[in-house]
Protein backbone atom coordinates (compact mmCIF):
# COMPACT_ATOMS: atom_id res chain seq x y z
CA UNK A 1 0.00 0.00 0.00
CA UNK A 2 2.64 2.56 0.97
CA UNK A 3 4.61 2.07 -2.24
CA UNK A 4 1.46 3.00 -4.20
CA UNK A 5 1.01 6.15 -2.12
CA UNK A 6 4.53 7.35 -2.91
CA UNK A 7 4.35 7.03 -6.70
CA UNK A 8 4.56 10.19 -8.80
CA UNK A 9 0.82 10.27 -9.49
CA UNK A 10 -1.88 12.50 -8.09
CA UNK A 11 -4.47 9.73 -7.87
CA UNK A 12 -2.83 6.52 -6.59
CA UNK A 13 -4.16 3.18 -7.86
CA UNK A 14 -3.86 -0.43 -6.77
CA UNK A 15 -5.03 -3.88 -7.86
CA UNK A 16 -5.80 -6.89 -5.65
CA UNK A 17 -6.62 -10.43 -6.77
CA UNK A 18 -9.06 -12.31 -4.52
CA UNK A 19 -10.04 -15.98 -4.46
CA UNK A 20 -13.76 -15.25 -4.46
CA UNK A 21 -16.52 -14.20 -6.82
CA UNK A 22 -17.46 -10.53 -6.81
CA UNK A 23 -21.03 -10.86 -5.48
CA UNK A 24 -20.10 -11.80 -1.87
CA UNK A 25 -17.56 -8.99 -1.80
CA UNK A 26 -20.03 -6.42 -3.08
CA UNK A 27 -22.61 -7.64 -0.56
CA UNK A 28 -20.05 -7.34 2.26
CA UNK A 29 -19.69 -3.65 1.52
CA UNK A 30 -23.47 -3.16 1.36
CA UNK A 31 -24.18 -4.96 4.63
CA UNK A 32 -21.46 -3.23 6.67
CA UNK A 33 -23.01 -0.77 9.12
CA UNK A 34 -19.86 1.14 10.06
CA UNK A 35 -20.54 4.74 10.99
CA UNK A 36 -16.94 5.78 10.27
CA UNK A 37 -17.41 5.77 6.49
CA UNK A 38 -20.12 6.24 3.90
CA UNK A 39 -20.26 3.37 1.44
CA UNK A 40 -22.16 3.68 -1.84
CA UNK A 41 -22.49 0.93 -4.41
CA UNK A 42 -23.39 1.34 -8.07
CA UNK A 43 -23.30 -1.95 -10.00
CA UNK A 44 -19.70 -3.25 -9.68
CA UNK A 45 -18.38 0.01 -8.21
CA UNK A 46 -18.01 0.81 -4.52
CA UNK A 47 -17.32 4.34 -3.28
CA UNK A 48 -15.96 4.73 0.26
CA UNK A 49 -15.76 8.21 1.71
CA UNK A 50 -15.70 10.03 5.01
CA UNK A 51 -18.89 11.51 6.47
CA UNK A 52 -19.53 15.20 5.71
CA UNK A 53 -18.56 16.18 9.25
CA UNK A 54 -15.02 14.82 8.71
CA UNK A 55 -14.53 16.08 5.15
CA UNK A 56 -12.32 18.95 4.10
CA UNK A 57 -11.85 20.36 0.61
CA UNK A 58 -9.31 17.75 -0.54
CA UNK A 59 -10.44 14.83 1.66
CA UNK A 60 -9.82 11.66 -0.35
CA UNK A 61 -12.29 8.96 -1.21
CA UNK A 62 -11.68 5.42 -2.40
CA UNK A 63 -13.30 4.11 -5.57
CA UNK A 64 -13.28 0.34 -6.00
CA UNK A 65 -14.20 -1.58 -9.14
CA UNK A 66 -14.68 -5.31 -8.63
CA UNK A 67 -14.54 -7.57 -11.70
CA UNK A 68 -14.88 -11.35 -12.00
CA UNK A 69 -12.25 -13.40 -13.76
CA UNK A 70 -12.40 -17.02 -14.74
CA UNK A 71 -11.72 -19.73 -12.13
CA UNK A 72 -13.88 -18.16 -9.36
CA UNK A 73 -11.56 -15.23 -8.75
CA UNK A 74 -12.00 -11.48 -8.97
CA UNK A 75 -9.90 -8.35 -9.19
CA UNK A 76 -10.40 -5.30 -7.02
CA UNK A 77 -9.17 -2.14 -8.74
CA UNK A 78 -8.79 0.79 -6.34
CA UNK A 79 -8.38 4.49 -7.02
CA UNK A 80 -7.78 7.19 -4.40
CA UNK A 81 -8.78 10.73 -5.24
CA UNK A 82 -10.71 13.78 -4.13
CA UNK A 83 -14.44 14.01 -4.67
CA UNK A 84 -15.41 14.09 -8.35
CA UNK A 85 -16.50 17.73 -8.03
CA UNK A 86 -13.11 18.82 -6.66
CA UNK A 87 -11.25 16.73 -9.26
CA UNK A 88 -13.32 18.23 -12.10
CA UNK A 89 -12.62 21.76 -10.84
CA UNK A 90 -8.91 20.95 -10.49
CA UNK A 91 -8.72 19.64 -14.06
CA UNK A 92 -10.79 22.58 -15.36
CA UNK A 93 -8.24 24.98 -13.86
CA UNK A 94 -5.44 23.07 -15.61
CA UNK A 95 -7.25 23.43 -18.95
CA UNK A 96 -7.88 27.15 -18.36
CA UNK A 97 -4.20 27.71 -17.64
CA UNK A 98 -3.23 25.72 -20.75
CA UNK A 99 -5.74 27.68 -22.85
CA UNK A 100 -4.34 31.02 -21.66
CA UNK A 101 -0.80 29.80 -22.30
CA UNK A 102 -1.72 28.92 -25.90
CA UNK A 103 -3.53 32.24 -26.34
CA UNK A 104 -0.49 34.17 -25.09
CA UNK A 105 1.76 32.10 -27.40
CA UNK A 106 -0.42 32.89 -30.45
CA UNK A 107 -0.57 36.55 -29.48
CA UNK A 108 3.24 36.60 -29.03
CA UNK A 109 3.78 34.96 -32.43
CA UNK A 110 1.43 37.47 -34.10
CA UNK A 111 3.23 40.40 -32.54
CA UNK A 112 6.60 38.86 -33.43
CA UNK A 113 5.49 38.46 -37.06
CA UNK A 114 4.34 42.09 -37.04
CA UNK A 115 7.69 43.07 -35.50
CA UNK A 116 6.09 44.65 -32.42
CA UNK A 117 6.86 44.27 -28.73
CA UNK A 118 6.19 40.78 -27.27
CA UNK A 119 7.26 41.34 -23.64
CA UNK A 120 3.68 41.33 -22.29
CA UNK A 121 2.86 38.05 -24.04
CA UNK A 122 6.06 36.35 -22.88
CA UNK A 123 5.37 37.44 -19.29
CA UNK A 124 1.83 36.08 -19.67
CA UNK A 125 3.23 32.72 -20.81
CA UNK A 126 5.64 32.67 -17.87
CA UNK A 127 2.77 33.50 -15.49
CA UNK A 128 0.74 30.59 -16.91
CA UNK A 129 3.70 28.23 -16.40
CA UNK A 130 3.97 29.40 -12.80
CA UNK A 131 0.21 28.86 -12.34
CA UNK A 132 0.52 25.35 -13.73
CA UNK A 133 3.37 24.52 -11.34
CA UNK A 134 1.35 25.94 -8.42
CA UNK A 135 -1.62 23.74 -9.38
CA UNK A 136 0.59 20.67 -9.74
CA UNK A 137 2.33 21.17 -6.41
CA UNK A 138 -0.99 21.93 -4.70
CA UNK A 139 -2.18 18.51 -5.89
CA UNK A 140 1.01 16.84 -4.69
CA UNK A 141 0.77 18.62 -1.33
CA UNK A 142 -2.85 17.54 -0.99
CA UNK A 143 -1.89 13.93 -1.69
CA UNK A 144 0.90 13.89 0.87
CA UNK A 145 -1.16 15.68 3.52
CA UNK A 146 -3.97 13.13 3.07
CA UNK A 147 -1.83 10.01 3.57
CA UNK A 148 -3.45 9.32 6.95
CA UNK A 149 -6.98 9.44 5.50
CA UNK A 150 -5.97 7.28 2.53
CA UNK A 151 -4.51 4.71 4.92
CA UNK A 152 -7.75 4.73 6.95
CA UNK A 153 -9.79 4.11 3.80
CA UNK A 154 -7.46 1.32 2.71
CA UNK A 155 -7.54 -0.31 6.15
CA UNK A 156 -11.35 -0.17 6.21
CA UNK A 157 -11.46 -1.82 2.78
CA UNK A 158 -8.97 -4.45 3.98
CA UNK A 159 -11.12 -5.33 6.99
CA UNK A 160 -14.19 -5.78 4.78
CA UNK A 161 -12.20 -7.95 2.35
CA UNK A 162 -10.46 -9.87 5.21
CA UNK A 163 -6.97 -9.12 3.86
Amino acid sequence: MNENLNDVVLRPRFKIELNSKKEPILNAFETDTSSDFIVNRVDDHVFIKFPKSKQRFFTPQLHLEINNTEHHKCYVYGLFGPSPTVWTMFMFLHFVVAGFFIAFAIWAYSNYALKTDIHLQVWGMIAMLICWFVLYFAGRLSKTSNQKEMTQLYNYMSTILDL
